[in-house]
């Protein structure tokens, strides 16, 4: 019992000293890593300053991991969809303000995670990335990944950011860990595509993004 008010009590102080933009984001426990994670979701990104890890699931979806690797700040988004040509204030921003339908997008998903970066004390010279996702995790998909991962790398190229490693494509999800003090990451590819959890996330993203899309049909998990 004193164990788990301790680890309450670590959440609760994580989401203490997380950035003022993050404190609807799902913190918890993690037994095995002994540290409290960060959990987003697609249309999510979470920079932290001190040093939280940040989790995610990637199926068809692309993560950037962003990060200086002078300050030691850093983070990590998660995207549906490449780009779109509409203007921020065209896009339903609804109650989670910058945590909206916006940052399903991989051009503002980039833009908010580089900026709160910089914002917070980064510099773009010292900035590096990681990429992971973009899986074709369905026979019956189309190319949302592919567009996905040519997206990120297109992105990072331009911008002048260093890819210092990926993971991407193949047909697995995957379980993603990041350190924004460190830049390491942890990738898990879960080899069951019949894993309850993942399928009814899967729906359940359908389901809240169904009829709001003006770029196609999305596939994510």
């Amino acid at each position: 019992m004193a164990v788990l008010k301790s680890n309450r009590a670590n959440v609760a102080y994580s989401k203490e000293q997380c950035l003022a933009e993050f404190t609807h984001i799902n913190h918890y426990w993690d037994g095995k890593h002994s540290a409290v994670v960060a959990k987003i979701l697609p249309g999510e990104f979470y920079v932290s300053k001190e040093n939280t890890p940040i989790a995610t699931t990637l199926g068809s979806c692309v993560s950037a991991c962003i990060w200086d690797v002078e300050s030691q700040i850093g983070g990590m988004n998660h995207f549906m969809l490449p780009l779109t040509d509409r203007e921020a204030h065209e896009v339903d921003w609804g109650q989670r303000g910058m945590h909206s339908d916006a940052t399903r997008y991989g051009n503002f998903a980039m833009e908010y995670l580089i900026n709160l970066i910089l914002k917070n004390g980064g510099k773009k010279k010292n900035l590096q990335a990681k990429a992971f996702g973009g899986a074709k995790v369905l026979k019956n998909m189309t190319n949302i990944g592919e567009r996905n991962i040519d997206f990120v790398l297109s992105y990072l190229e331009d911008e002048k950011i260093p890819l210092i490693s990926s993971d991407l494509g193949s047909v697995y999800p995957r379980k993603v860990i990041f350190e924004p003090h460190t830049g390491r990451v942890l990738v898990k590819t879960i080899d069951n595509l019949h894993n309850d959890t993942i399928t009814r996330r899967e729906n359940d993203y359908r389901n809240q993004l169904q009829g709001s899309s003006s770029d196609g049909e999305i596939e994510l998990f």
